[in-house]
């Protein structure tokens, strides 16, 4: 089903895969993506490849027509093999010039900063955005470095040419405030995939950005 809120593939709810307790991740996503999530992610860090690679052509697959481009975590070979829109890149993954080398002049290439040094180092590389990380300290974000808070988020913001989608610690309470400091995406994980009805906690987590447009 084509979402109705989806008017830009870095602005709004950016869904990453995580745990799922109450439904499988297929059906999660499939909500998400009818709620009106702006890019779906997959994240997987213990999985071997082949079974990362069957999530990965499941999810492209219920993608499928909805506009909602599927970005995978690391792995720049499970992209290609599934033809994901995107990845996703660490600092201790693969270097910014080769994965663009390697996916090419349209893949939507995320980038996570976690220090100053690296948010003046992405200025100059070409990005569908940066991901701010964390904003907030998080369980599923247990390897990176001191939280940006919002204050960081906003000096990003004056700074940064790129989009900023902000990660860690997000949900409805602080999504809102997270928005007015500067991100153009906000990414959670349990929050949505979590949550006994995902389609109500995406929808809830999108109607923070349309009110703060009427602002």
């Amino acid at each position: 089903m084509q979402p109705f809120w989806n008017a830009d593939p870095m602005h709004g709810i950016y869904l990453v895969t995580g745990d799922c307790p109450f439904h499988d991740l297929d059906f999660v996503v499939a909500q998400a993506a009818r709620a009106g999530v702006c890019a779906v992610q997959l994240r997987e860090k213990t999985a071997d490849t082949k079974t990362f690679l069957a999530r990965a052509r499941r999810l492209k697959q219920i993608l499928s027509g909805t506009g909602i481009p599927l970005i995978i975590n690391d792995r720049l070979d499970i992209a290609l093999a599934c033809g994901a829109e995107g990845v996703h890149i660490g600092q201790s993954d693969m270097p910014y010039a080769d994965a663009r080398k390697l996916m090419g002049e349209n893949a939507l290439i995320g980038l996570s900063v976690e220090t100053w040094e690296e948010v003046e180092e992405a200025q100059s590389l070409d990005l569908a955005y940066i991901g701010v990380s964390p904003v907030f300290s998080t369980p599923t974000k247990t390897d990176t470095k001191t939280p940006w808070g919002l204050d960081g988020l906003a000096r990003i913001r004056a700074f940064s040419r790129h989009s900023l989608v902000a990660i860690g610690g997000l949900n409805t309470a602080n999504t809102a405030d997270t928005i007015l400091s500067g991100a153009d995406a906000v990414a959670v994980v349990s929050a949505i995939c979590s949550a006994e009805d995902p389609y109500a906690a995406s929808r809830d987590l999108i109607r923070k950005f349309e009110i703060k447009g009427e602002k």
